[in-house]
């Protein structure tokens, strides 16, 4: 516990740190309510889901906090400038699923993009899992590691096919689970973009495209200055 305020969770052989504030916000209900009066859309390849602009300004109630929490422990010193603020529904269904999705991602390849995950819905809906790559051994990306990391998937592809058509939810012969932050209703929790990481989207979870009844979540990207 370095903090009364939040919990730090370092997990695996890197020892990266997630860190998850409980009750966050103070009207958790006007974000779902603001949700609710936005245009959702499908944007990129990547994320399984539908997506509307989010008010980043909603964080500055807990400024003082958040800064703190970047300055203490992801070692931020000239502060962060935020590259995007979106609500996201996951509704797409397993069977449609393309195989990129349903492996664990990176966010980037730069340490300091950080993730800012706000879980606004009921904590059945699934949380965050963190994975360890088996046969690289990576938990985090970058520059060095990427092309190794890309070869390494390439001849696992070839010798044990495509991944199963569904969300990465488990340990598997590729990957290991080494933390699942599971998520609760106003609770936030920030990551280094670089982790391998993935949704945790129960297999039995009924997809929604309404934001009262999805697995909603309001998510910000964070890039350091220096």
């Amino acid at each position: 516990m370095a903090d009364r305020e939040y919990i730090v969770e370092r997990f695996g052989r890197e020892q990266e740190p997630v860190v998850i504030i409980d009750d966050f916000y103070s009207d958790p209900e006007s974000l779902i309510a603001h949700a609710t009066s936005l245009p959702f859309e499908r944007r990129g390849q990547f994320y399984p889901g539908i997506r509307a602009a989010g008010n980043v300004n909603y964080l500055g109630e807990r400024m003082a906090l958040l800064t703190s929490i970047l300055q203490n422990e992801f070692d931020v010193k000239q502060g962060v400038r935020v590259v995007e603020c979106n609500y996201s529904l996951v509704t797409t269904p397993p069977h449609a699923l393309t195989p990129i999705q349903c492996l664990p991602h990176f966010d980037g390849l730069d340490r300091g993009r950080f993730a800012v995950l706000h879980y606004l819905s009921e904590a059945e809906k699934g949380g965050t899992a963190f994975y360890r790559h088996r046969g690289t051994g990576f938990e985090t990306m970058n520059e060095e590691r990427f092309e190794t990391y890309k070869k390494a998937l390439h001849t696992e592809a070839a010798e044990l096919g495509l991944p199963p058509q569904r969300y990465f939810n488990q340990s598997t012969s590729q990957f290991e689970q080494v933390l699942n932050v599971p998520a609760k209703p106003n609770r936030l929790i920030i990551y280094r973009g670089v982790t391998l990481h993935s949704g945790y989207i129960p297999d039995d979870l009924e997809l929604s495209d309404d934001p009262m009844m999805g697995r909603l979540t309001l998510n910000t990207f964070l890039q350091d200055k220096s």
